[in-house]
Parts: C-alpha cells; structure tokens; sequence
C-alpha cells in the first residue's frame, strides 16, 4: 500500500468508537490522505445531558480501548477537551486539514453544537463530512404514507422490516494511515472521568468489558445462548436472557447492522427469538426518530395534557427508590442492580419506572436524571422515549392508568426469587411465595429468614392499593384534556 500524501483528514470521533463498519473512518481512509483520530470532551455543549458518572467510567475505558486498537494499526487517538466549535476548526487549522470526516449524532444539543462547528470550518472552505454510524435508518428517511414522521412504533417497525436491509459491515482496516507526526493530545487519565468511590467502580469493571473486544464477545455469547430463547426469557431478570448490548451500541462499540446481520445469520430461518430481537434494535431506531422529530421529549410531555398532571413533591421517597429501599422486593432488586452495575433489566426498568411515576407520585424527569447518571447505556433518545412511554405522557405510550403491581410483577418475572436474593440479600431466606410479599410473612417465619422489617428491610413506603387510587385520582384531574389516557 502506497503511504498517504497531501493534507491529512480528521477523523471527529463521537459515539461511534469503533473501527469496524465506521462508514466515517472508511470514508477519512479513502481519500487516501492522513488520517488524525481525535475526540473532543465537550460537557459545556451537551449541558445538562453531559455524561453522567456511569457512563464517564465506560467513556474512559472506551477511549482506552480503542487508543490500544489505534496503536495496532499505526494511528494514535487525540483527545482534546473544550468547546468542540473551537477545538476542530483550530486542529483542522492546525494540521492543515484538508477534509473532517464524522458519524452523525441526533441529539438537540449535538445538532446546535455540529452547526456551530460547521459555521466555524466553514470559514476556511471546510465542511463536516457526515456519516450514519450509530443508526440502521436516518430518522428523515422512515416516513409515513403521507410523508411526515411516525409516532407509534408498529407501523414504523413494519416501515424498517420493509425497507432494504441495512448494508452488510465492513472489517475494520488493517491499518490507519497515519501522518508524519501528530499534534499533542490530553492525557486520558487527566480527564478524571473515573468515579472517585471505589466499591461503585469495582461493581462496574465486574460486570462489563468496554471497548470493540468486549461488544463483540457479548454479542457471540448472546447469539450462542439466548437468542434462540429470547421471545420468551427476555423479561425474566433472573436469567441471562438479554443481549446486554445497549452501552455498546450507545458509545458505537459495534453497529447496529453488524448486530442485525449476525443476529439474522445465527437465527436463520428467522425464529420468534429473533423476530423480537430485531424488533428491540427497532425500538431503539425509533426512539432516536421521535427524538429527531420531536427534540423538546428529554424535558416536556409529549402529550400536551400532562403538563398539568398534578405530581408530588417528596425528597425521602424519591430517596428511597434511588436507594432500592421501598419496600418492594423487585423494585429494590432493580435499583440496587443498576447502582451496583450500572445496568438494570428491561422489565425491571419498566417496573421501577412505574413504581415512581405511580405509586410515588414524582415526575418522569426525576426517574430520567437518576437514570442518566447511573446507567452505562444511558441514551438520550431511549431515556427520554421510555421514560415517557410509561408515565403515558410520550408517543405511543403506555396508558397512564395501566399501573403495575409490583407484588404481581415480581411473582411472574423472578418466580422463584432468585433475583430479589442477588440484590436484595438480607431478603435471601424467605421462602419464594414470600419473598415478593415479605411483610405477609409470619413472625416466626421471618425470624427464622434473619427478616426485621422497618430494621433490616423497611416496611413498604406506600400500599399499593392507595396509590392506585391516588394515582387514577390525579389522571382524573386531566382526563378532561385531550390525550391524557
């Protein structure tokens, strides 16, 4: 391979770090120039949807990640951390950039910061050449009969299911043309974006391997021994029967496509597993599309009534969810599961979720801050459409009325218990027809289970019953609104 002349190209690394089937990276490489890797810590420009502490701990060792992947083919990452609108046009101005080549993002802020960015280039002839790296479709392209955007998720995922399948992925390349020296960088390590408690680190290293290696060694675990199972087993949080991709997916450790196409091959003939996996991948495309269309969803109900549903104000509960103290087995399981991994299962999303917009009261954005600062796949679009897919105030949404019972809930999707006792310990003893109920449990019964409820574990904060009926109660005071329910 002839080595690369003229003015070398940027490579604006975002969430999309990777090498393999990074139409970005492909697209710098191509133009048979240097190629200068370099991400840009911009906190000021995503504000408040800067990373929060979960995914700045997966952030440092992404970056660390594929610096080692870089260093393979003959490249090197360069950080910079400052106002993205300064930094690239000073480092294309720098290195006499000739091209900046970049993954597209969707985010509000992302979209204000890369106009800034572009109006700034372009005064030295310079554009951002985009690329889609982190979505199967681009939320422009899925339109409805009429052209405009969809806003219920089954005929969009039957609009994708229709469309051309996405391109095949490309082998990341054997080398990354570099240039003849390159300009300084951060230190990593400088950033402090490891958090400073160090049992909340160790609960994170634990359970994730960050970085391209460790995407596609869940993947394969994945394919090997649940997708197959997956219609059935991915709402059961006390088995293994999830992908665990998202925070993958979320920083661009893999594709979407190199994950659709896999799944296809290791489904084929295409089984219900797999049918609802590819749906999943959809749901995830259509959050970044009501996003796109709708970008004021992180911060406003969708639906125009619930901007006067008459939430409460209470700092101890909302304490005590964030610290899996409720009460409530499963919804205790759930919250310490995300704080001590970083992660929580789907249904026990749903069923946490829930228990805070219902049975507390508490608005939706409460439950999406907690979310975004302790989830390693924290993502502005999945946050934001799920979060107000179950307070009934989103797009598509569950009816606010629909409230789980988190007793019922429990019984079904963790029968014998299993995961109440990983999470909730002092709990492990009970027997399982308790375990979800432990305050029906006997004096003698909890005794013998090691059981002092409002000691050991608390007392349930709110009987379900009355806030049931507290929460239909607040709805009623909307229902007369169009779209409350």
């Amino acid at each position: 391979m002839a080595a690369p002349t003229g003015a070398p190209v940027i490579w604006w690394i975002r969430q999309d770090v990777r090498l393999t089937d990074n139409a970005a990276l492909a697209a710098a490489i191509a133009s048979g120039r240097p190629v200068v890797p370099v991400f840009v810590l911009d906190d000021a420009a995503a504000d408040t949807w800067a990373p929060g502490g979960a995914s700045r701990w997966w952030l440092h060792h992404s970056l660390a990640s594929l610096a080692s992947d870089l260093a393979a083919r003959g490249s090197r990452l360069i950080l910079r951390r400052g106002a993205s609108q300064s930094i690239i046009p000073a480092l294309a101005a720098e290195i006499g950039a000739s091209a900046v080549h970049a993954g597209r993002m969707y985010e509000p802020w992302a979209r204000a910061r890369d106009k800034a960015v572009a109006a700034a280039l372009a005064g030295n002839g310079l554009a951002i050449e985009g690329a889609r790296t982190a979505l199967l479709f681009e939320p422009w392209e899925v339109r409805t009969k009429t052209g405009g955007p969809y806003g219920v998720y089954t005929p969009f995922s039957r609009a994708c299911f229709a469309a051309p399948s996405p391109a095949q992925p490309k082998p990341a390349p054997a080398r990354v043309p570099a240039p003849a020296s390159f300009p300084a960088s951060d230190q990593l390590d400088a950033w402090g974006l490891l958090p400073t408690r160090p049992d909340w680190a160790g609960g994170l290293r634990n359970t994730w391997q960050p970085g391209e290696a460790g995407a596609a060694s869940r993947l394969k675990a994945f394919l090997d021994h649940a997708l197959a199972g997956y219609d059935d087993l991915r709402n059961r949080p006390d088995i293994a029967g999830t992908s665990g991709l998202s925070p993958h997916l979320h920083w661009g450790e893999i594709s979407p496509a190199a994950v659709w196409h896999a799944a296809e091959a290791a489904g084929a003939p295409r089984g219900p597993g797999t049918e609802t996996f590819l749906k999943e991948l959809l749901w995830r495309e259509f959050s970044h599309h009501l996003l796109w269309h709708r970008p004021e969803m992180p911060d406003e109900a969708l639906k125009p009534a619930f901007t006067a549903f008459p939430w409460r104000h209470d700092a101890a509960g909302l304490r005590a969810w964030q610290r899996g103290m409720t009460g409530y087995p499963i919804v205790d399981a759930g919250m310490r599961q995300l704080w001590q991994t970083g992660w929580m299962h789907n249904r026990v999303r749903m069923i946490t979720a829930s228990f805070l917009v219902k049975h507390l009261l508490l608005p939706w954005q409460e439950g999406e801050a907690w979310f975004w600062d302790t989830l390693v796949d924290a993502d502005l679009a999945a946050n934001s459409a799920s979060w107000q897919w179950v307070a009934g105030s989103g797009a598509d949404a569950a009816p606010y009325f629909r409230i789980f019972n988190p007793v019922l809930q429990g019984e079904k999707f963790d029968p014998d218990g299993a995961y109440v006792r990983r999470f909730v310990p002092e709990l492990a003893r009970l027997p399982a027809a308790l375990i979800h109920r432990p305050w029906e449990a006997s004096p003698l019964i909890l005794r013998e289970a090691g059981v002092t409820l409002g000691r050991t574990y608390p007392a349930p904060i709110v009987e379900h019953g009355m806030a049931r009926a507290r929460a239909l109660a607040a709805l009623a005071t909307i229902s007369a609104n169009k779209g409350a329910a």
